[in-house]
């Protein structure tokens, strides 16, 4: 019977062996399987921390913004700054040919006795001229002697008493003929009102 008994404790023994080394394995695999999966709760970070992440990042996204806008403003001034400088360069180029004409009608004075062929010149000048001015977007405004006064193209220098009733509130002479740019006044017609 002893032998039995030891048989029999032998195999408890074995069984209880495997018991425990099917628990090991068991709490591995569950091990395992544990790290494999998501854990249900998410880590938190503390909310500072991602304000902080965020006001750094907005204000890096700031700092970039007026970088660019002041590179913007400063390319911008330089080119207007480059703009006024040149501005009436086509306009002066324009009156060059005009100048030289000038030139040579004064040194044809002394050599002509003839003053109508001097005016017909000084005529083509100015005609010239007017032309060039024309191209560029300047009219003149038309003569407003008999016409009543306005203050949006005239400018009154004075008033002199009125030589009829008719005329008596309107311009009687012009002094300065005014000019338009693009149908802006750029000089105002100076005028002698009636009173």
């Amino acid at each position: 019977m002893k032998k039995k008994d030891s048989h029999l404790e032998k195999e408890e023994i074995l069984e209880d062996g495997r018991e425990e080394e099917t628990k090991a394995q068991n709490t591995e695999t569950e091990t395992e399987e544990l790290k494999d999966q998501p854990s249900e709760e998410p880590i938190k970070e503390d909310p500072i921390s991602l304000l902080k992440q965020e006001k750094e990042a907005l204000n890096d996204k700031y700092l970039r913004l007026y970088s660019e806008f002041d590179n913007f403003r400063k390319r911008t001034q330089k080119e207007k700054l480059e703009l006024y400088k040149t501005a009436g360069e086509d306009v002066i180029i324009s009156i060059l040919p005009v100048i030289d004409d000038l030139e040579r009608a004064l040194k044809s004075i002394d050599e002509t006795e003839n003053i109508k062929d001097v005016k017909k010149g000084f005529t083509l000048i100015l005609q010239k001229i007017q032309n060039s001015l024309t191209q560029k977007g300047v009219k003149s405004i038309e003569s407003p002697v008999g016409k009543e006064f306005d203050l949006n193209i005239h400018e009154a220098i004075s008033k002199v008493p009125a030589p009829t009733k008719k005329l008596k509130g309107k311009i009687i002479e012009e002094v300065e003929k005014g000019y338009l740019l693009n149908e802006k006044v750029i000089r105002y017609t100076k005028v002698v009102i009636g009173e």
